[in-house]
């Protein structure tokens, strides 16, 4: 424990209450005009436009100056490492967006060469994200199921799926989705909406990407038994498709579930391996490439699709697909999920951008982060791309080896480039049930994130019901509902705190100016006469009625019984004049002149003893104040002010205060001269009316403080 020491601390002045303060401090009432601002905000000059530019591009203002002798090795590196994971989770997490192998390679290529260009965070590796791919997979598998291109074959006297067609539909979807979602960004970065984000709590991502995460292990359990269930869409799809995988068990294709089994087993003993060598070697090991590689040859050599029915990736065109504008007639049917899959997308880029920012010193733009994420989806679409973000395990492998700038992910779309044009086909042979254990494996991380719940349990358990409501949400509806259903319950949980505040009396602790609550601490004691109220909340209308409750429960006064009683006295007196008045007119005029002193009832001459003298209102935890929040503490000082209690405000922030005079709080009777900027000071004018010799009262503070050496 540091050792205290004790210091003098004397302060002496006036108390000083608003008005003093203002006048003081000569505060300034200009105002910013608006047409002033848009004028300054539309004025273009030569420093001003480059400036823009700069900010627009941000590859012109650090391209020029990359030190290539200090990062052109280590991001060479990364790069070539980067890219050769982008292969094997490309092809997989095509999958999940049910779309052909090959559009995840393009998905790992132009959108990464775009964030190059507009992005801002150095380290981040952009790309198929497995939450994403799995969205996307919802919405190209709901507007274009396999029902819709079942074909009759004479041959077998079965129905079959046009694949061909199939696919086709699904990736004009999936574009379609892709380029409205960039376009959602985009919109929503010019607009300088980038603090969206914040609304996105990390309890609520990590519950999030763990729903989000069962359903991508749920969709791909049909390649790893080699059946094919129907795949259902909408609230609880996920309970149904497990029902339709386990009914389907007895028709598994042993072959695909060995190839899966094998691999699984496999992936995560080199993991292991990996992790264990990773100190004593300068790259990581490409543990799912290698897989990817080795699966290939043994499938071409054992010929796994023609002897055993193991369903493989199929015909992987070379080269590049030509720019195809999207699907109008697709647009206005998924203009829900291109803006769920907006906000998650950014979600996640902008979190772990902030965080290697934070780690080296450099500032990531959340506005110019939306229009990069923006362009790569839009630009993408048009090439047939699907929706990309930020992979964790990409962006730490890019860490690890070193990678310093944004050219490490140009790299690693580079190898892209090769592979896709050169070496794609050589991948044709490849089981699909290899791609879905590479899921498997890789979302095992986000099986850990379960040992949040516990842990949350222990610091607060809001976030905990954040994340268990938002993993159950995500689990019952799919994923884009669930997102919209979340966020809207992180909301009720701020509206709910703001409901259910802590509400104490404070008390002065000794020889000090400091006020805590008089429950909390054992020598905290309240001042007398002086009743000091404190909301743990702001005050608006959803607690505006509620603060009064509390404020009269605290006090003991029952406010409403006290002005009753008064009305009632006042009423009496009245009765009683009139009687007097009515007596005296049928006298004579001479007794009349004699008599005019009329009796009187006095309403409580002598204060009530059990009543405080004056109510201070701890305004400190109040950031703002609504008209009903103003016209809830016009109407305490009011009725409090009928029974002779002197209520005053104390604490109050600078936009408290102009909530106040907005709000039309004071008056010609009602000044600033009752609102303080400490409670001592409130304390001490309330003392001071009391003892009626406010007028030029001066303090003198003379305490000792112990302070942390």
């Amino acid at each position: 424990m540091a050792e205290r020491r004790w210091v003098g601390y004397n302060v002496q002045r006036q108390i000083l209450d608003e008005e003093a303060v203002d006048e003081m401090a000569e505060k300034s009432e200009s105002k910013v005009v608006l047409s002033e601002s848009i004028k300054k905000s539309m004025r273009c000059s030569g420093p001003r436009l480059k400036s823009c530019l700069l900010d627009s591009i941000p590859v012109l203002s650090w391209l020029p100056r990359y030190p290539v002798k200090d990062n052109a090795l280590s991001d060479l590196i990364s790069g070539i490492s980067v890219g050769v994971m982008h292969l094997p989770q490309g092809m997989a997490y095509a999958l999940l967006a049910a779309v052909p192998p090959v559009f995840g390679l393009y998905s790992s290529f132009y959108p990464v060469l775009i964030y190059f260009i507009f992005g801002t965070s150095k380290h981040i590796s952009v790309g198929t994200y497995a939450v994403m791919s799995v969205m996307i997979g919802s919405v190209t598998e709901q507007l274009a199921p396999e029902s819709n291109f079942m074909q009759w074959d004479n041959g077998t006297n079965t129905s079959i799926v046009d694949e061909t067609a199939m696919n086709k539909e699904r990736v004009k979807v999936a574009a379609a989705v892709t380029f409205l979602s960039g376009l959602f960004q985009i919109l929503l970065g010019l607009v300088r909406f980038g603090f969206v984000v914040t609304y996105l709590s990390e309890p609520l991502v990590r519950g999030y990407t763990t729903g989000a995460a069962i359903h991508v292990i749920v969709s791909q359990l049909k390649y790893t038994f080699g059946t094919n269930p129907l795949r259902h869409s909408g609230p609880l799809s996920l309970i149904y498709t497990v029902l339709e995988v386990s009914y389907l068990i007895p028709k598994t294709n042993v072959g695909t579930l060995v190839v899966s089994v094998v691999t699984i087993i496999g992936l995560m003993l080199a993991k292991q391996l990996s992790v264990y060598l990773n100190k004593k070697l300068p790259v990581p090991i490409p543990v799912e490439l290698l897989t990817i590689i080795i699966a290939t040859i043994i499938s071409w050599q054992v010929g796994l699709e023609q002897k055993y029915g193991v369903d493989v990736v199929g015909d992987i065109p070379s080269g590049l697909q030509p720019p195809v504008l999207p699907d109008a007639t697709v647009l206005g049917q998924v203009i829900g999920n291109a803006f769920a899959l907006a906000v998650v997308g950014y979600g996640m880029v902008i979190s772990l951008g902030r965080i290697f920012a934070l780690k080296y010193g450099y500032k990531v733009d959340s506005n110019q982060e939306l229009i990069a994420l923006g362009l790569s989806n839009s630009i993408g679409g048009i090439f047939q791309c699907f929706a990309i973000s930020c992979s964790m395990s990409r962006t730490m492998v890019q860490h690890s080896t070193g990678g310093k700038t944004q050219v490490a992910g140009a790299l690693s779309a580079m190898v892209i480039l090769f592979i896709t044009l050169w070496i794609g086909h050589l991948f044709e042979e490849l089981p699909k049930a290899v791609l879905a254990a590479i899921i498997y494996v890789n979302l095992s991380s986000m099986m850990k994130q379960f040992t949040d719940i516990p842990a949350l349990w222990k610091t607060n358990r809001v976030d905990m019901l954040i994340w268990v409501v938002t993993f159950i949400l995500t689990l019952l509806l799919n994923p884009d509902l669930g997102l919209a259903a979340s966020i809207g319950f992180s909301m009720l949980t701020v509206i709910f705190r703001t409901q259910l505040p802590k509400y104490s009396l404070l008390g002065q602790v000794p020889n000090t100016d400091i006020y805590r609550p008089v429950e909390d601490y054992n020598q905290v004691r309240q001042v007398p006469g002086i009743l000091i109220f404190r909301c743990s909340a702001t005050l608006y209308f959803a607690n505006a009625e509620m603060y009064q409750d509390a404020l009269a429960e605290k006090s003991g006064i029952d406010i409403t019984k006290k002005l009753a009683i008064k009305k009632k006295l006042e009423a009496k007196r009245k009765r009683h004049e009139k009687k007097i008045a009515r007596k005296a007119r049928k006298e004579e005029a001479p007794e009349r002149e004699e008599h005019t002193s009329v009796a009187t009832i006095e309403v409580d001459p002598e204060p009530d003893p059990s009543l405080p003298r004056a109510i201070v209102l701890d305004l400190s935890p109040v950031n703002f104040l609504d008209t009903v929040g103003v016209k809830t503490l016009r109407s305490i000082q009011i009725d409090y002010g009928e029974i002779g209690i002197e209520v005053v405000l104390a604490g109050c922030q600078t936009a408290v205060v102009d909530n106040l005079q907005t709000g039309g709080f004071f008056n010609e009777k009602v000044t600033k001269s009752c609102v303080f900027s400490t409670i001592h000071d409130a304390v001490l004018h309330c003392q001071g009316t009391m003892c009626a010799n406010t007028e030029g009262t001066r303090t003198f503070f003379h305490f000792q403080f112990a302070l942390e050496s």
